[in-house]
Parts: structure tokens; sequence; C-alpha cells
């Protein structure tokens, strides 16, 4: 059984209160914070859609973009080289490519938090690969 919500792309949890015999909720996945609560399950959808009306209403007021939950689908484009060393790094690591740039991504967005060794094998190999010198021994006189 899901316990939320879904109006115009936010969702919203729903929790019963036993004290005040409401259910609350909070729409999930954003950083502003949206509650409401009703008495009964219609009441709860009216409000839902009434916190998410106003929200939305007073961002435009206040001339702000409102913020709107990620769906987790992300689409990149990357140069050949990025995307091979970065396959190189996912099956090095033991997890998918996927999975690899989730956490390559997480721990990008998190200010101060140290990378993980396997995200940061991942640099791209050049192109052309320049040839060791060669030394020669001194010729004997």
């Amino acid at each position: 059984m899901t316990n939320s919500m879904t109006y115009r792309g936010y969702t919203a949890g729903m929790n019963f209160d036993p004290d005040d015999k409401v259910i609350v909720g909070r729409v999930l996945d954003v950083d502003d914070i949206i509650t409401f609560h009703g008495e009964s399950v219609a009441e709860f959808e009216a409000r839902f859609h009434a916190a998410i009306d106003g929200y939305v209403a007073a961002c435009e007021a206040l001339g702000a973009a409102p913020e709107k939950p990620a769906s987790g689908k992300l689409m990149l484009r990357v140069a050949p080289g990025v995307h091979a060393a970065a396959l190189k790094a996912a099956a090095r690591s033991g997890v998918s490519l996927n999975k690899w740039a989730e956490q390559a991504l997480s721990a990008a967005s998190r200010p101060g938090a140290p990378a993980s060794p396997a995200l940061t094998a991942a640099e791209p190999e050049p192109a052309y690969k320049q040839p060791r010198p060669r030394v020669r021994p001194p010729r004997a006189a």
C-alpha cells in the first residue's frame, strides 16, 4: 500500500496523526517545505491540490520558478573517450554504468565529500599516447 498522492508532478506523503485525527501531508522530493492536512481522504486531496496551486502561484508572483521534483532520468552526451573510460571504471567497480554514474554524480554534487577512488579512475584516455623516450647508453670512444 502506497501512502502517497500525486498532483501536477508533485508527490505528497501521507501520515495519520492519531492525536488530532487528521491525515498530515508533506510534498516530497523538493527543498521547499509544503505541508497540509485533512480530516478525510477527500479533504486531504483538496488541500493537497490547493497547496500545490498556491505554491506555484506564489512562486510566479515572486518571479521565481517553482521547484519541480526530478524524474530520475538523465540523458547525457559525452565524448566517446569519456564514455569508454566510464564503462571501464564501472566494470572495475563491479557495477553497471548507470549505478557508477549515479555514484559519481552523487559524490560530485555533495560539496566537500571525498570522491570514491573507483569514481576518480574514469579519466579519459588520451586519443594519442606519447611514445616513451628511448635512452641509449653513450658510445664508447
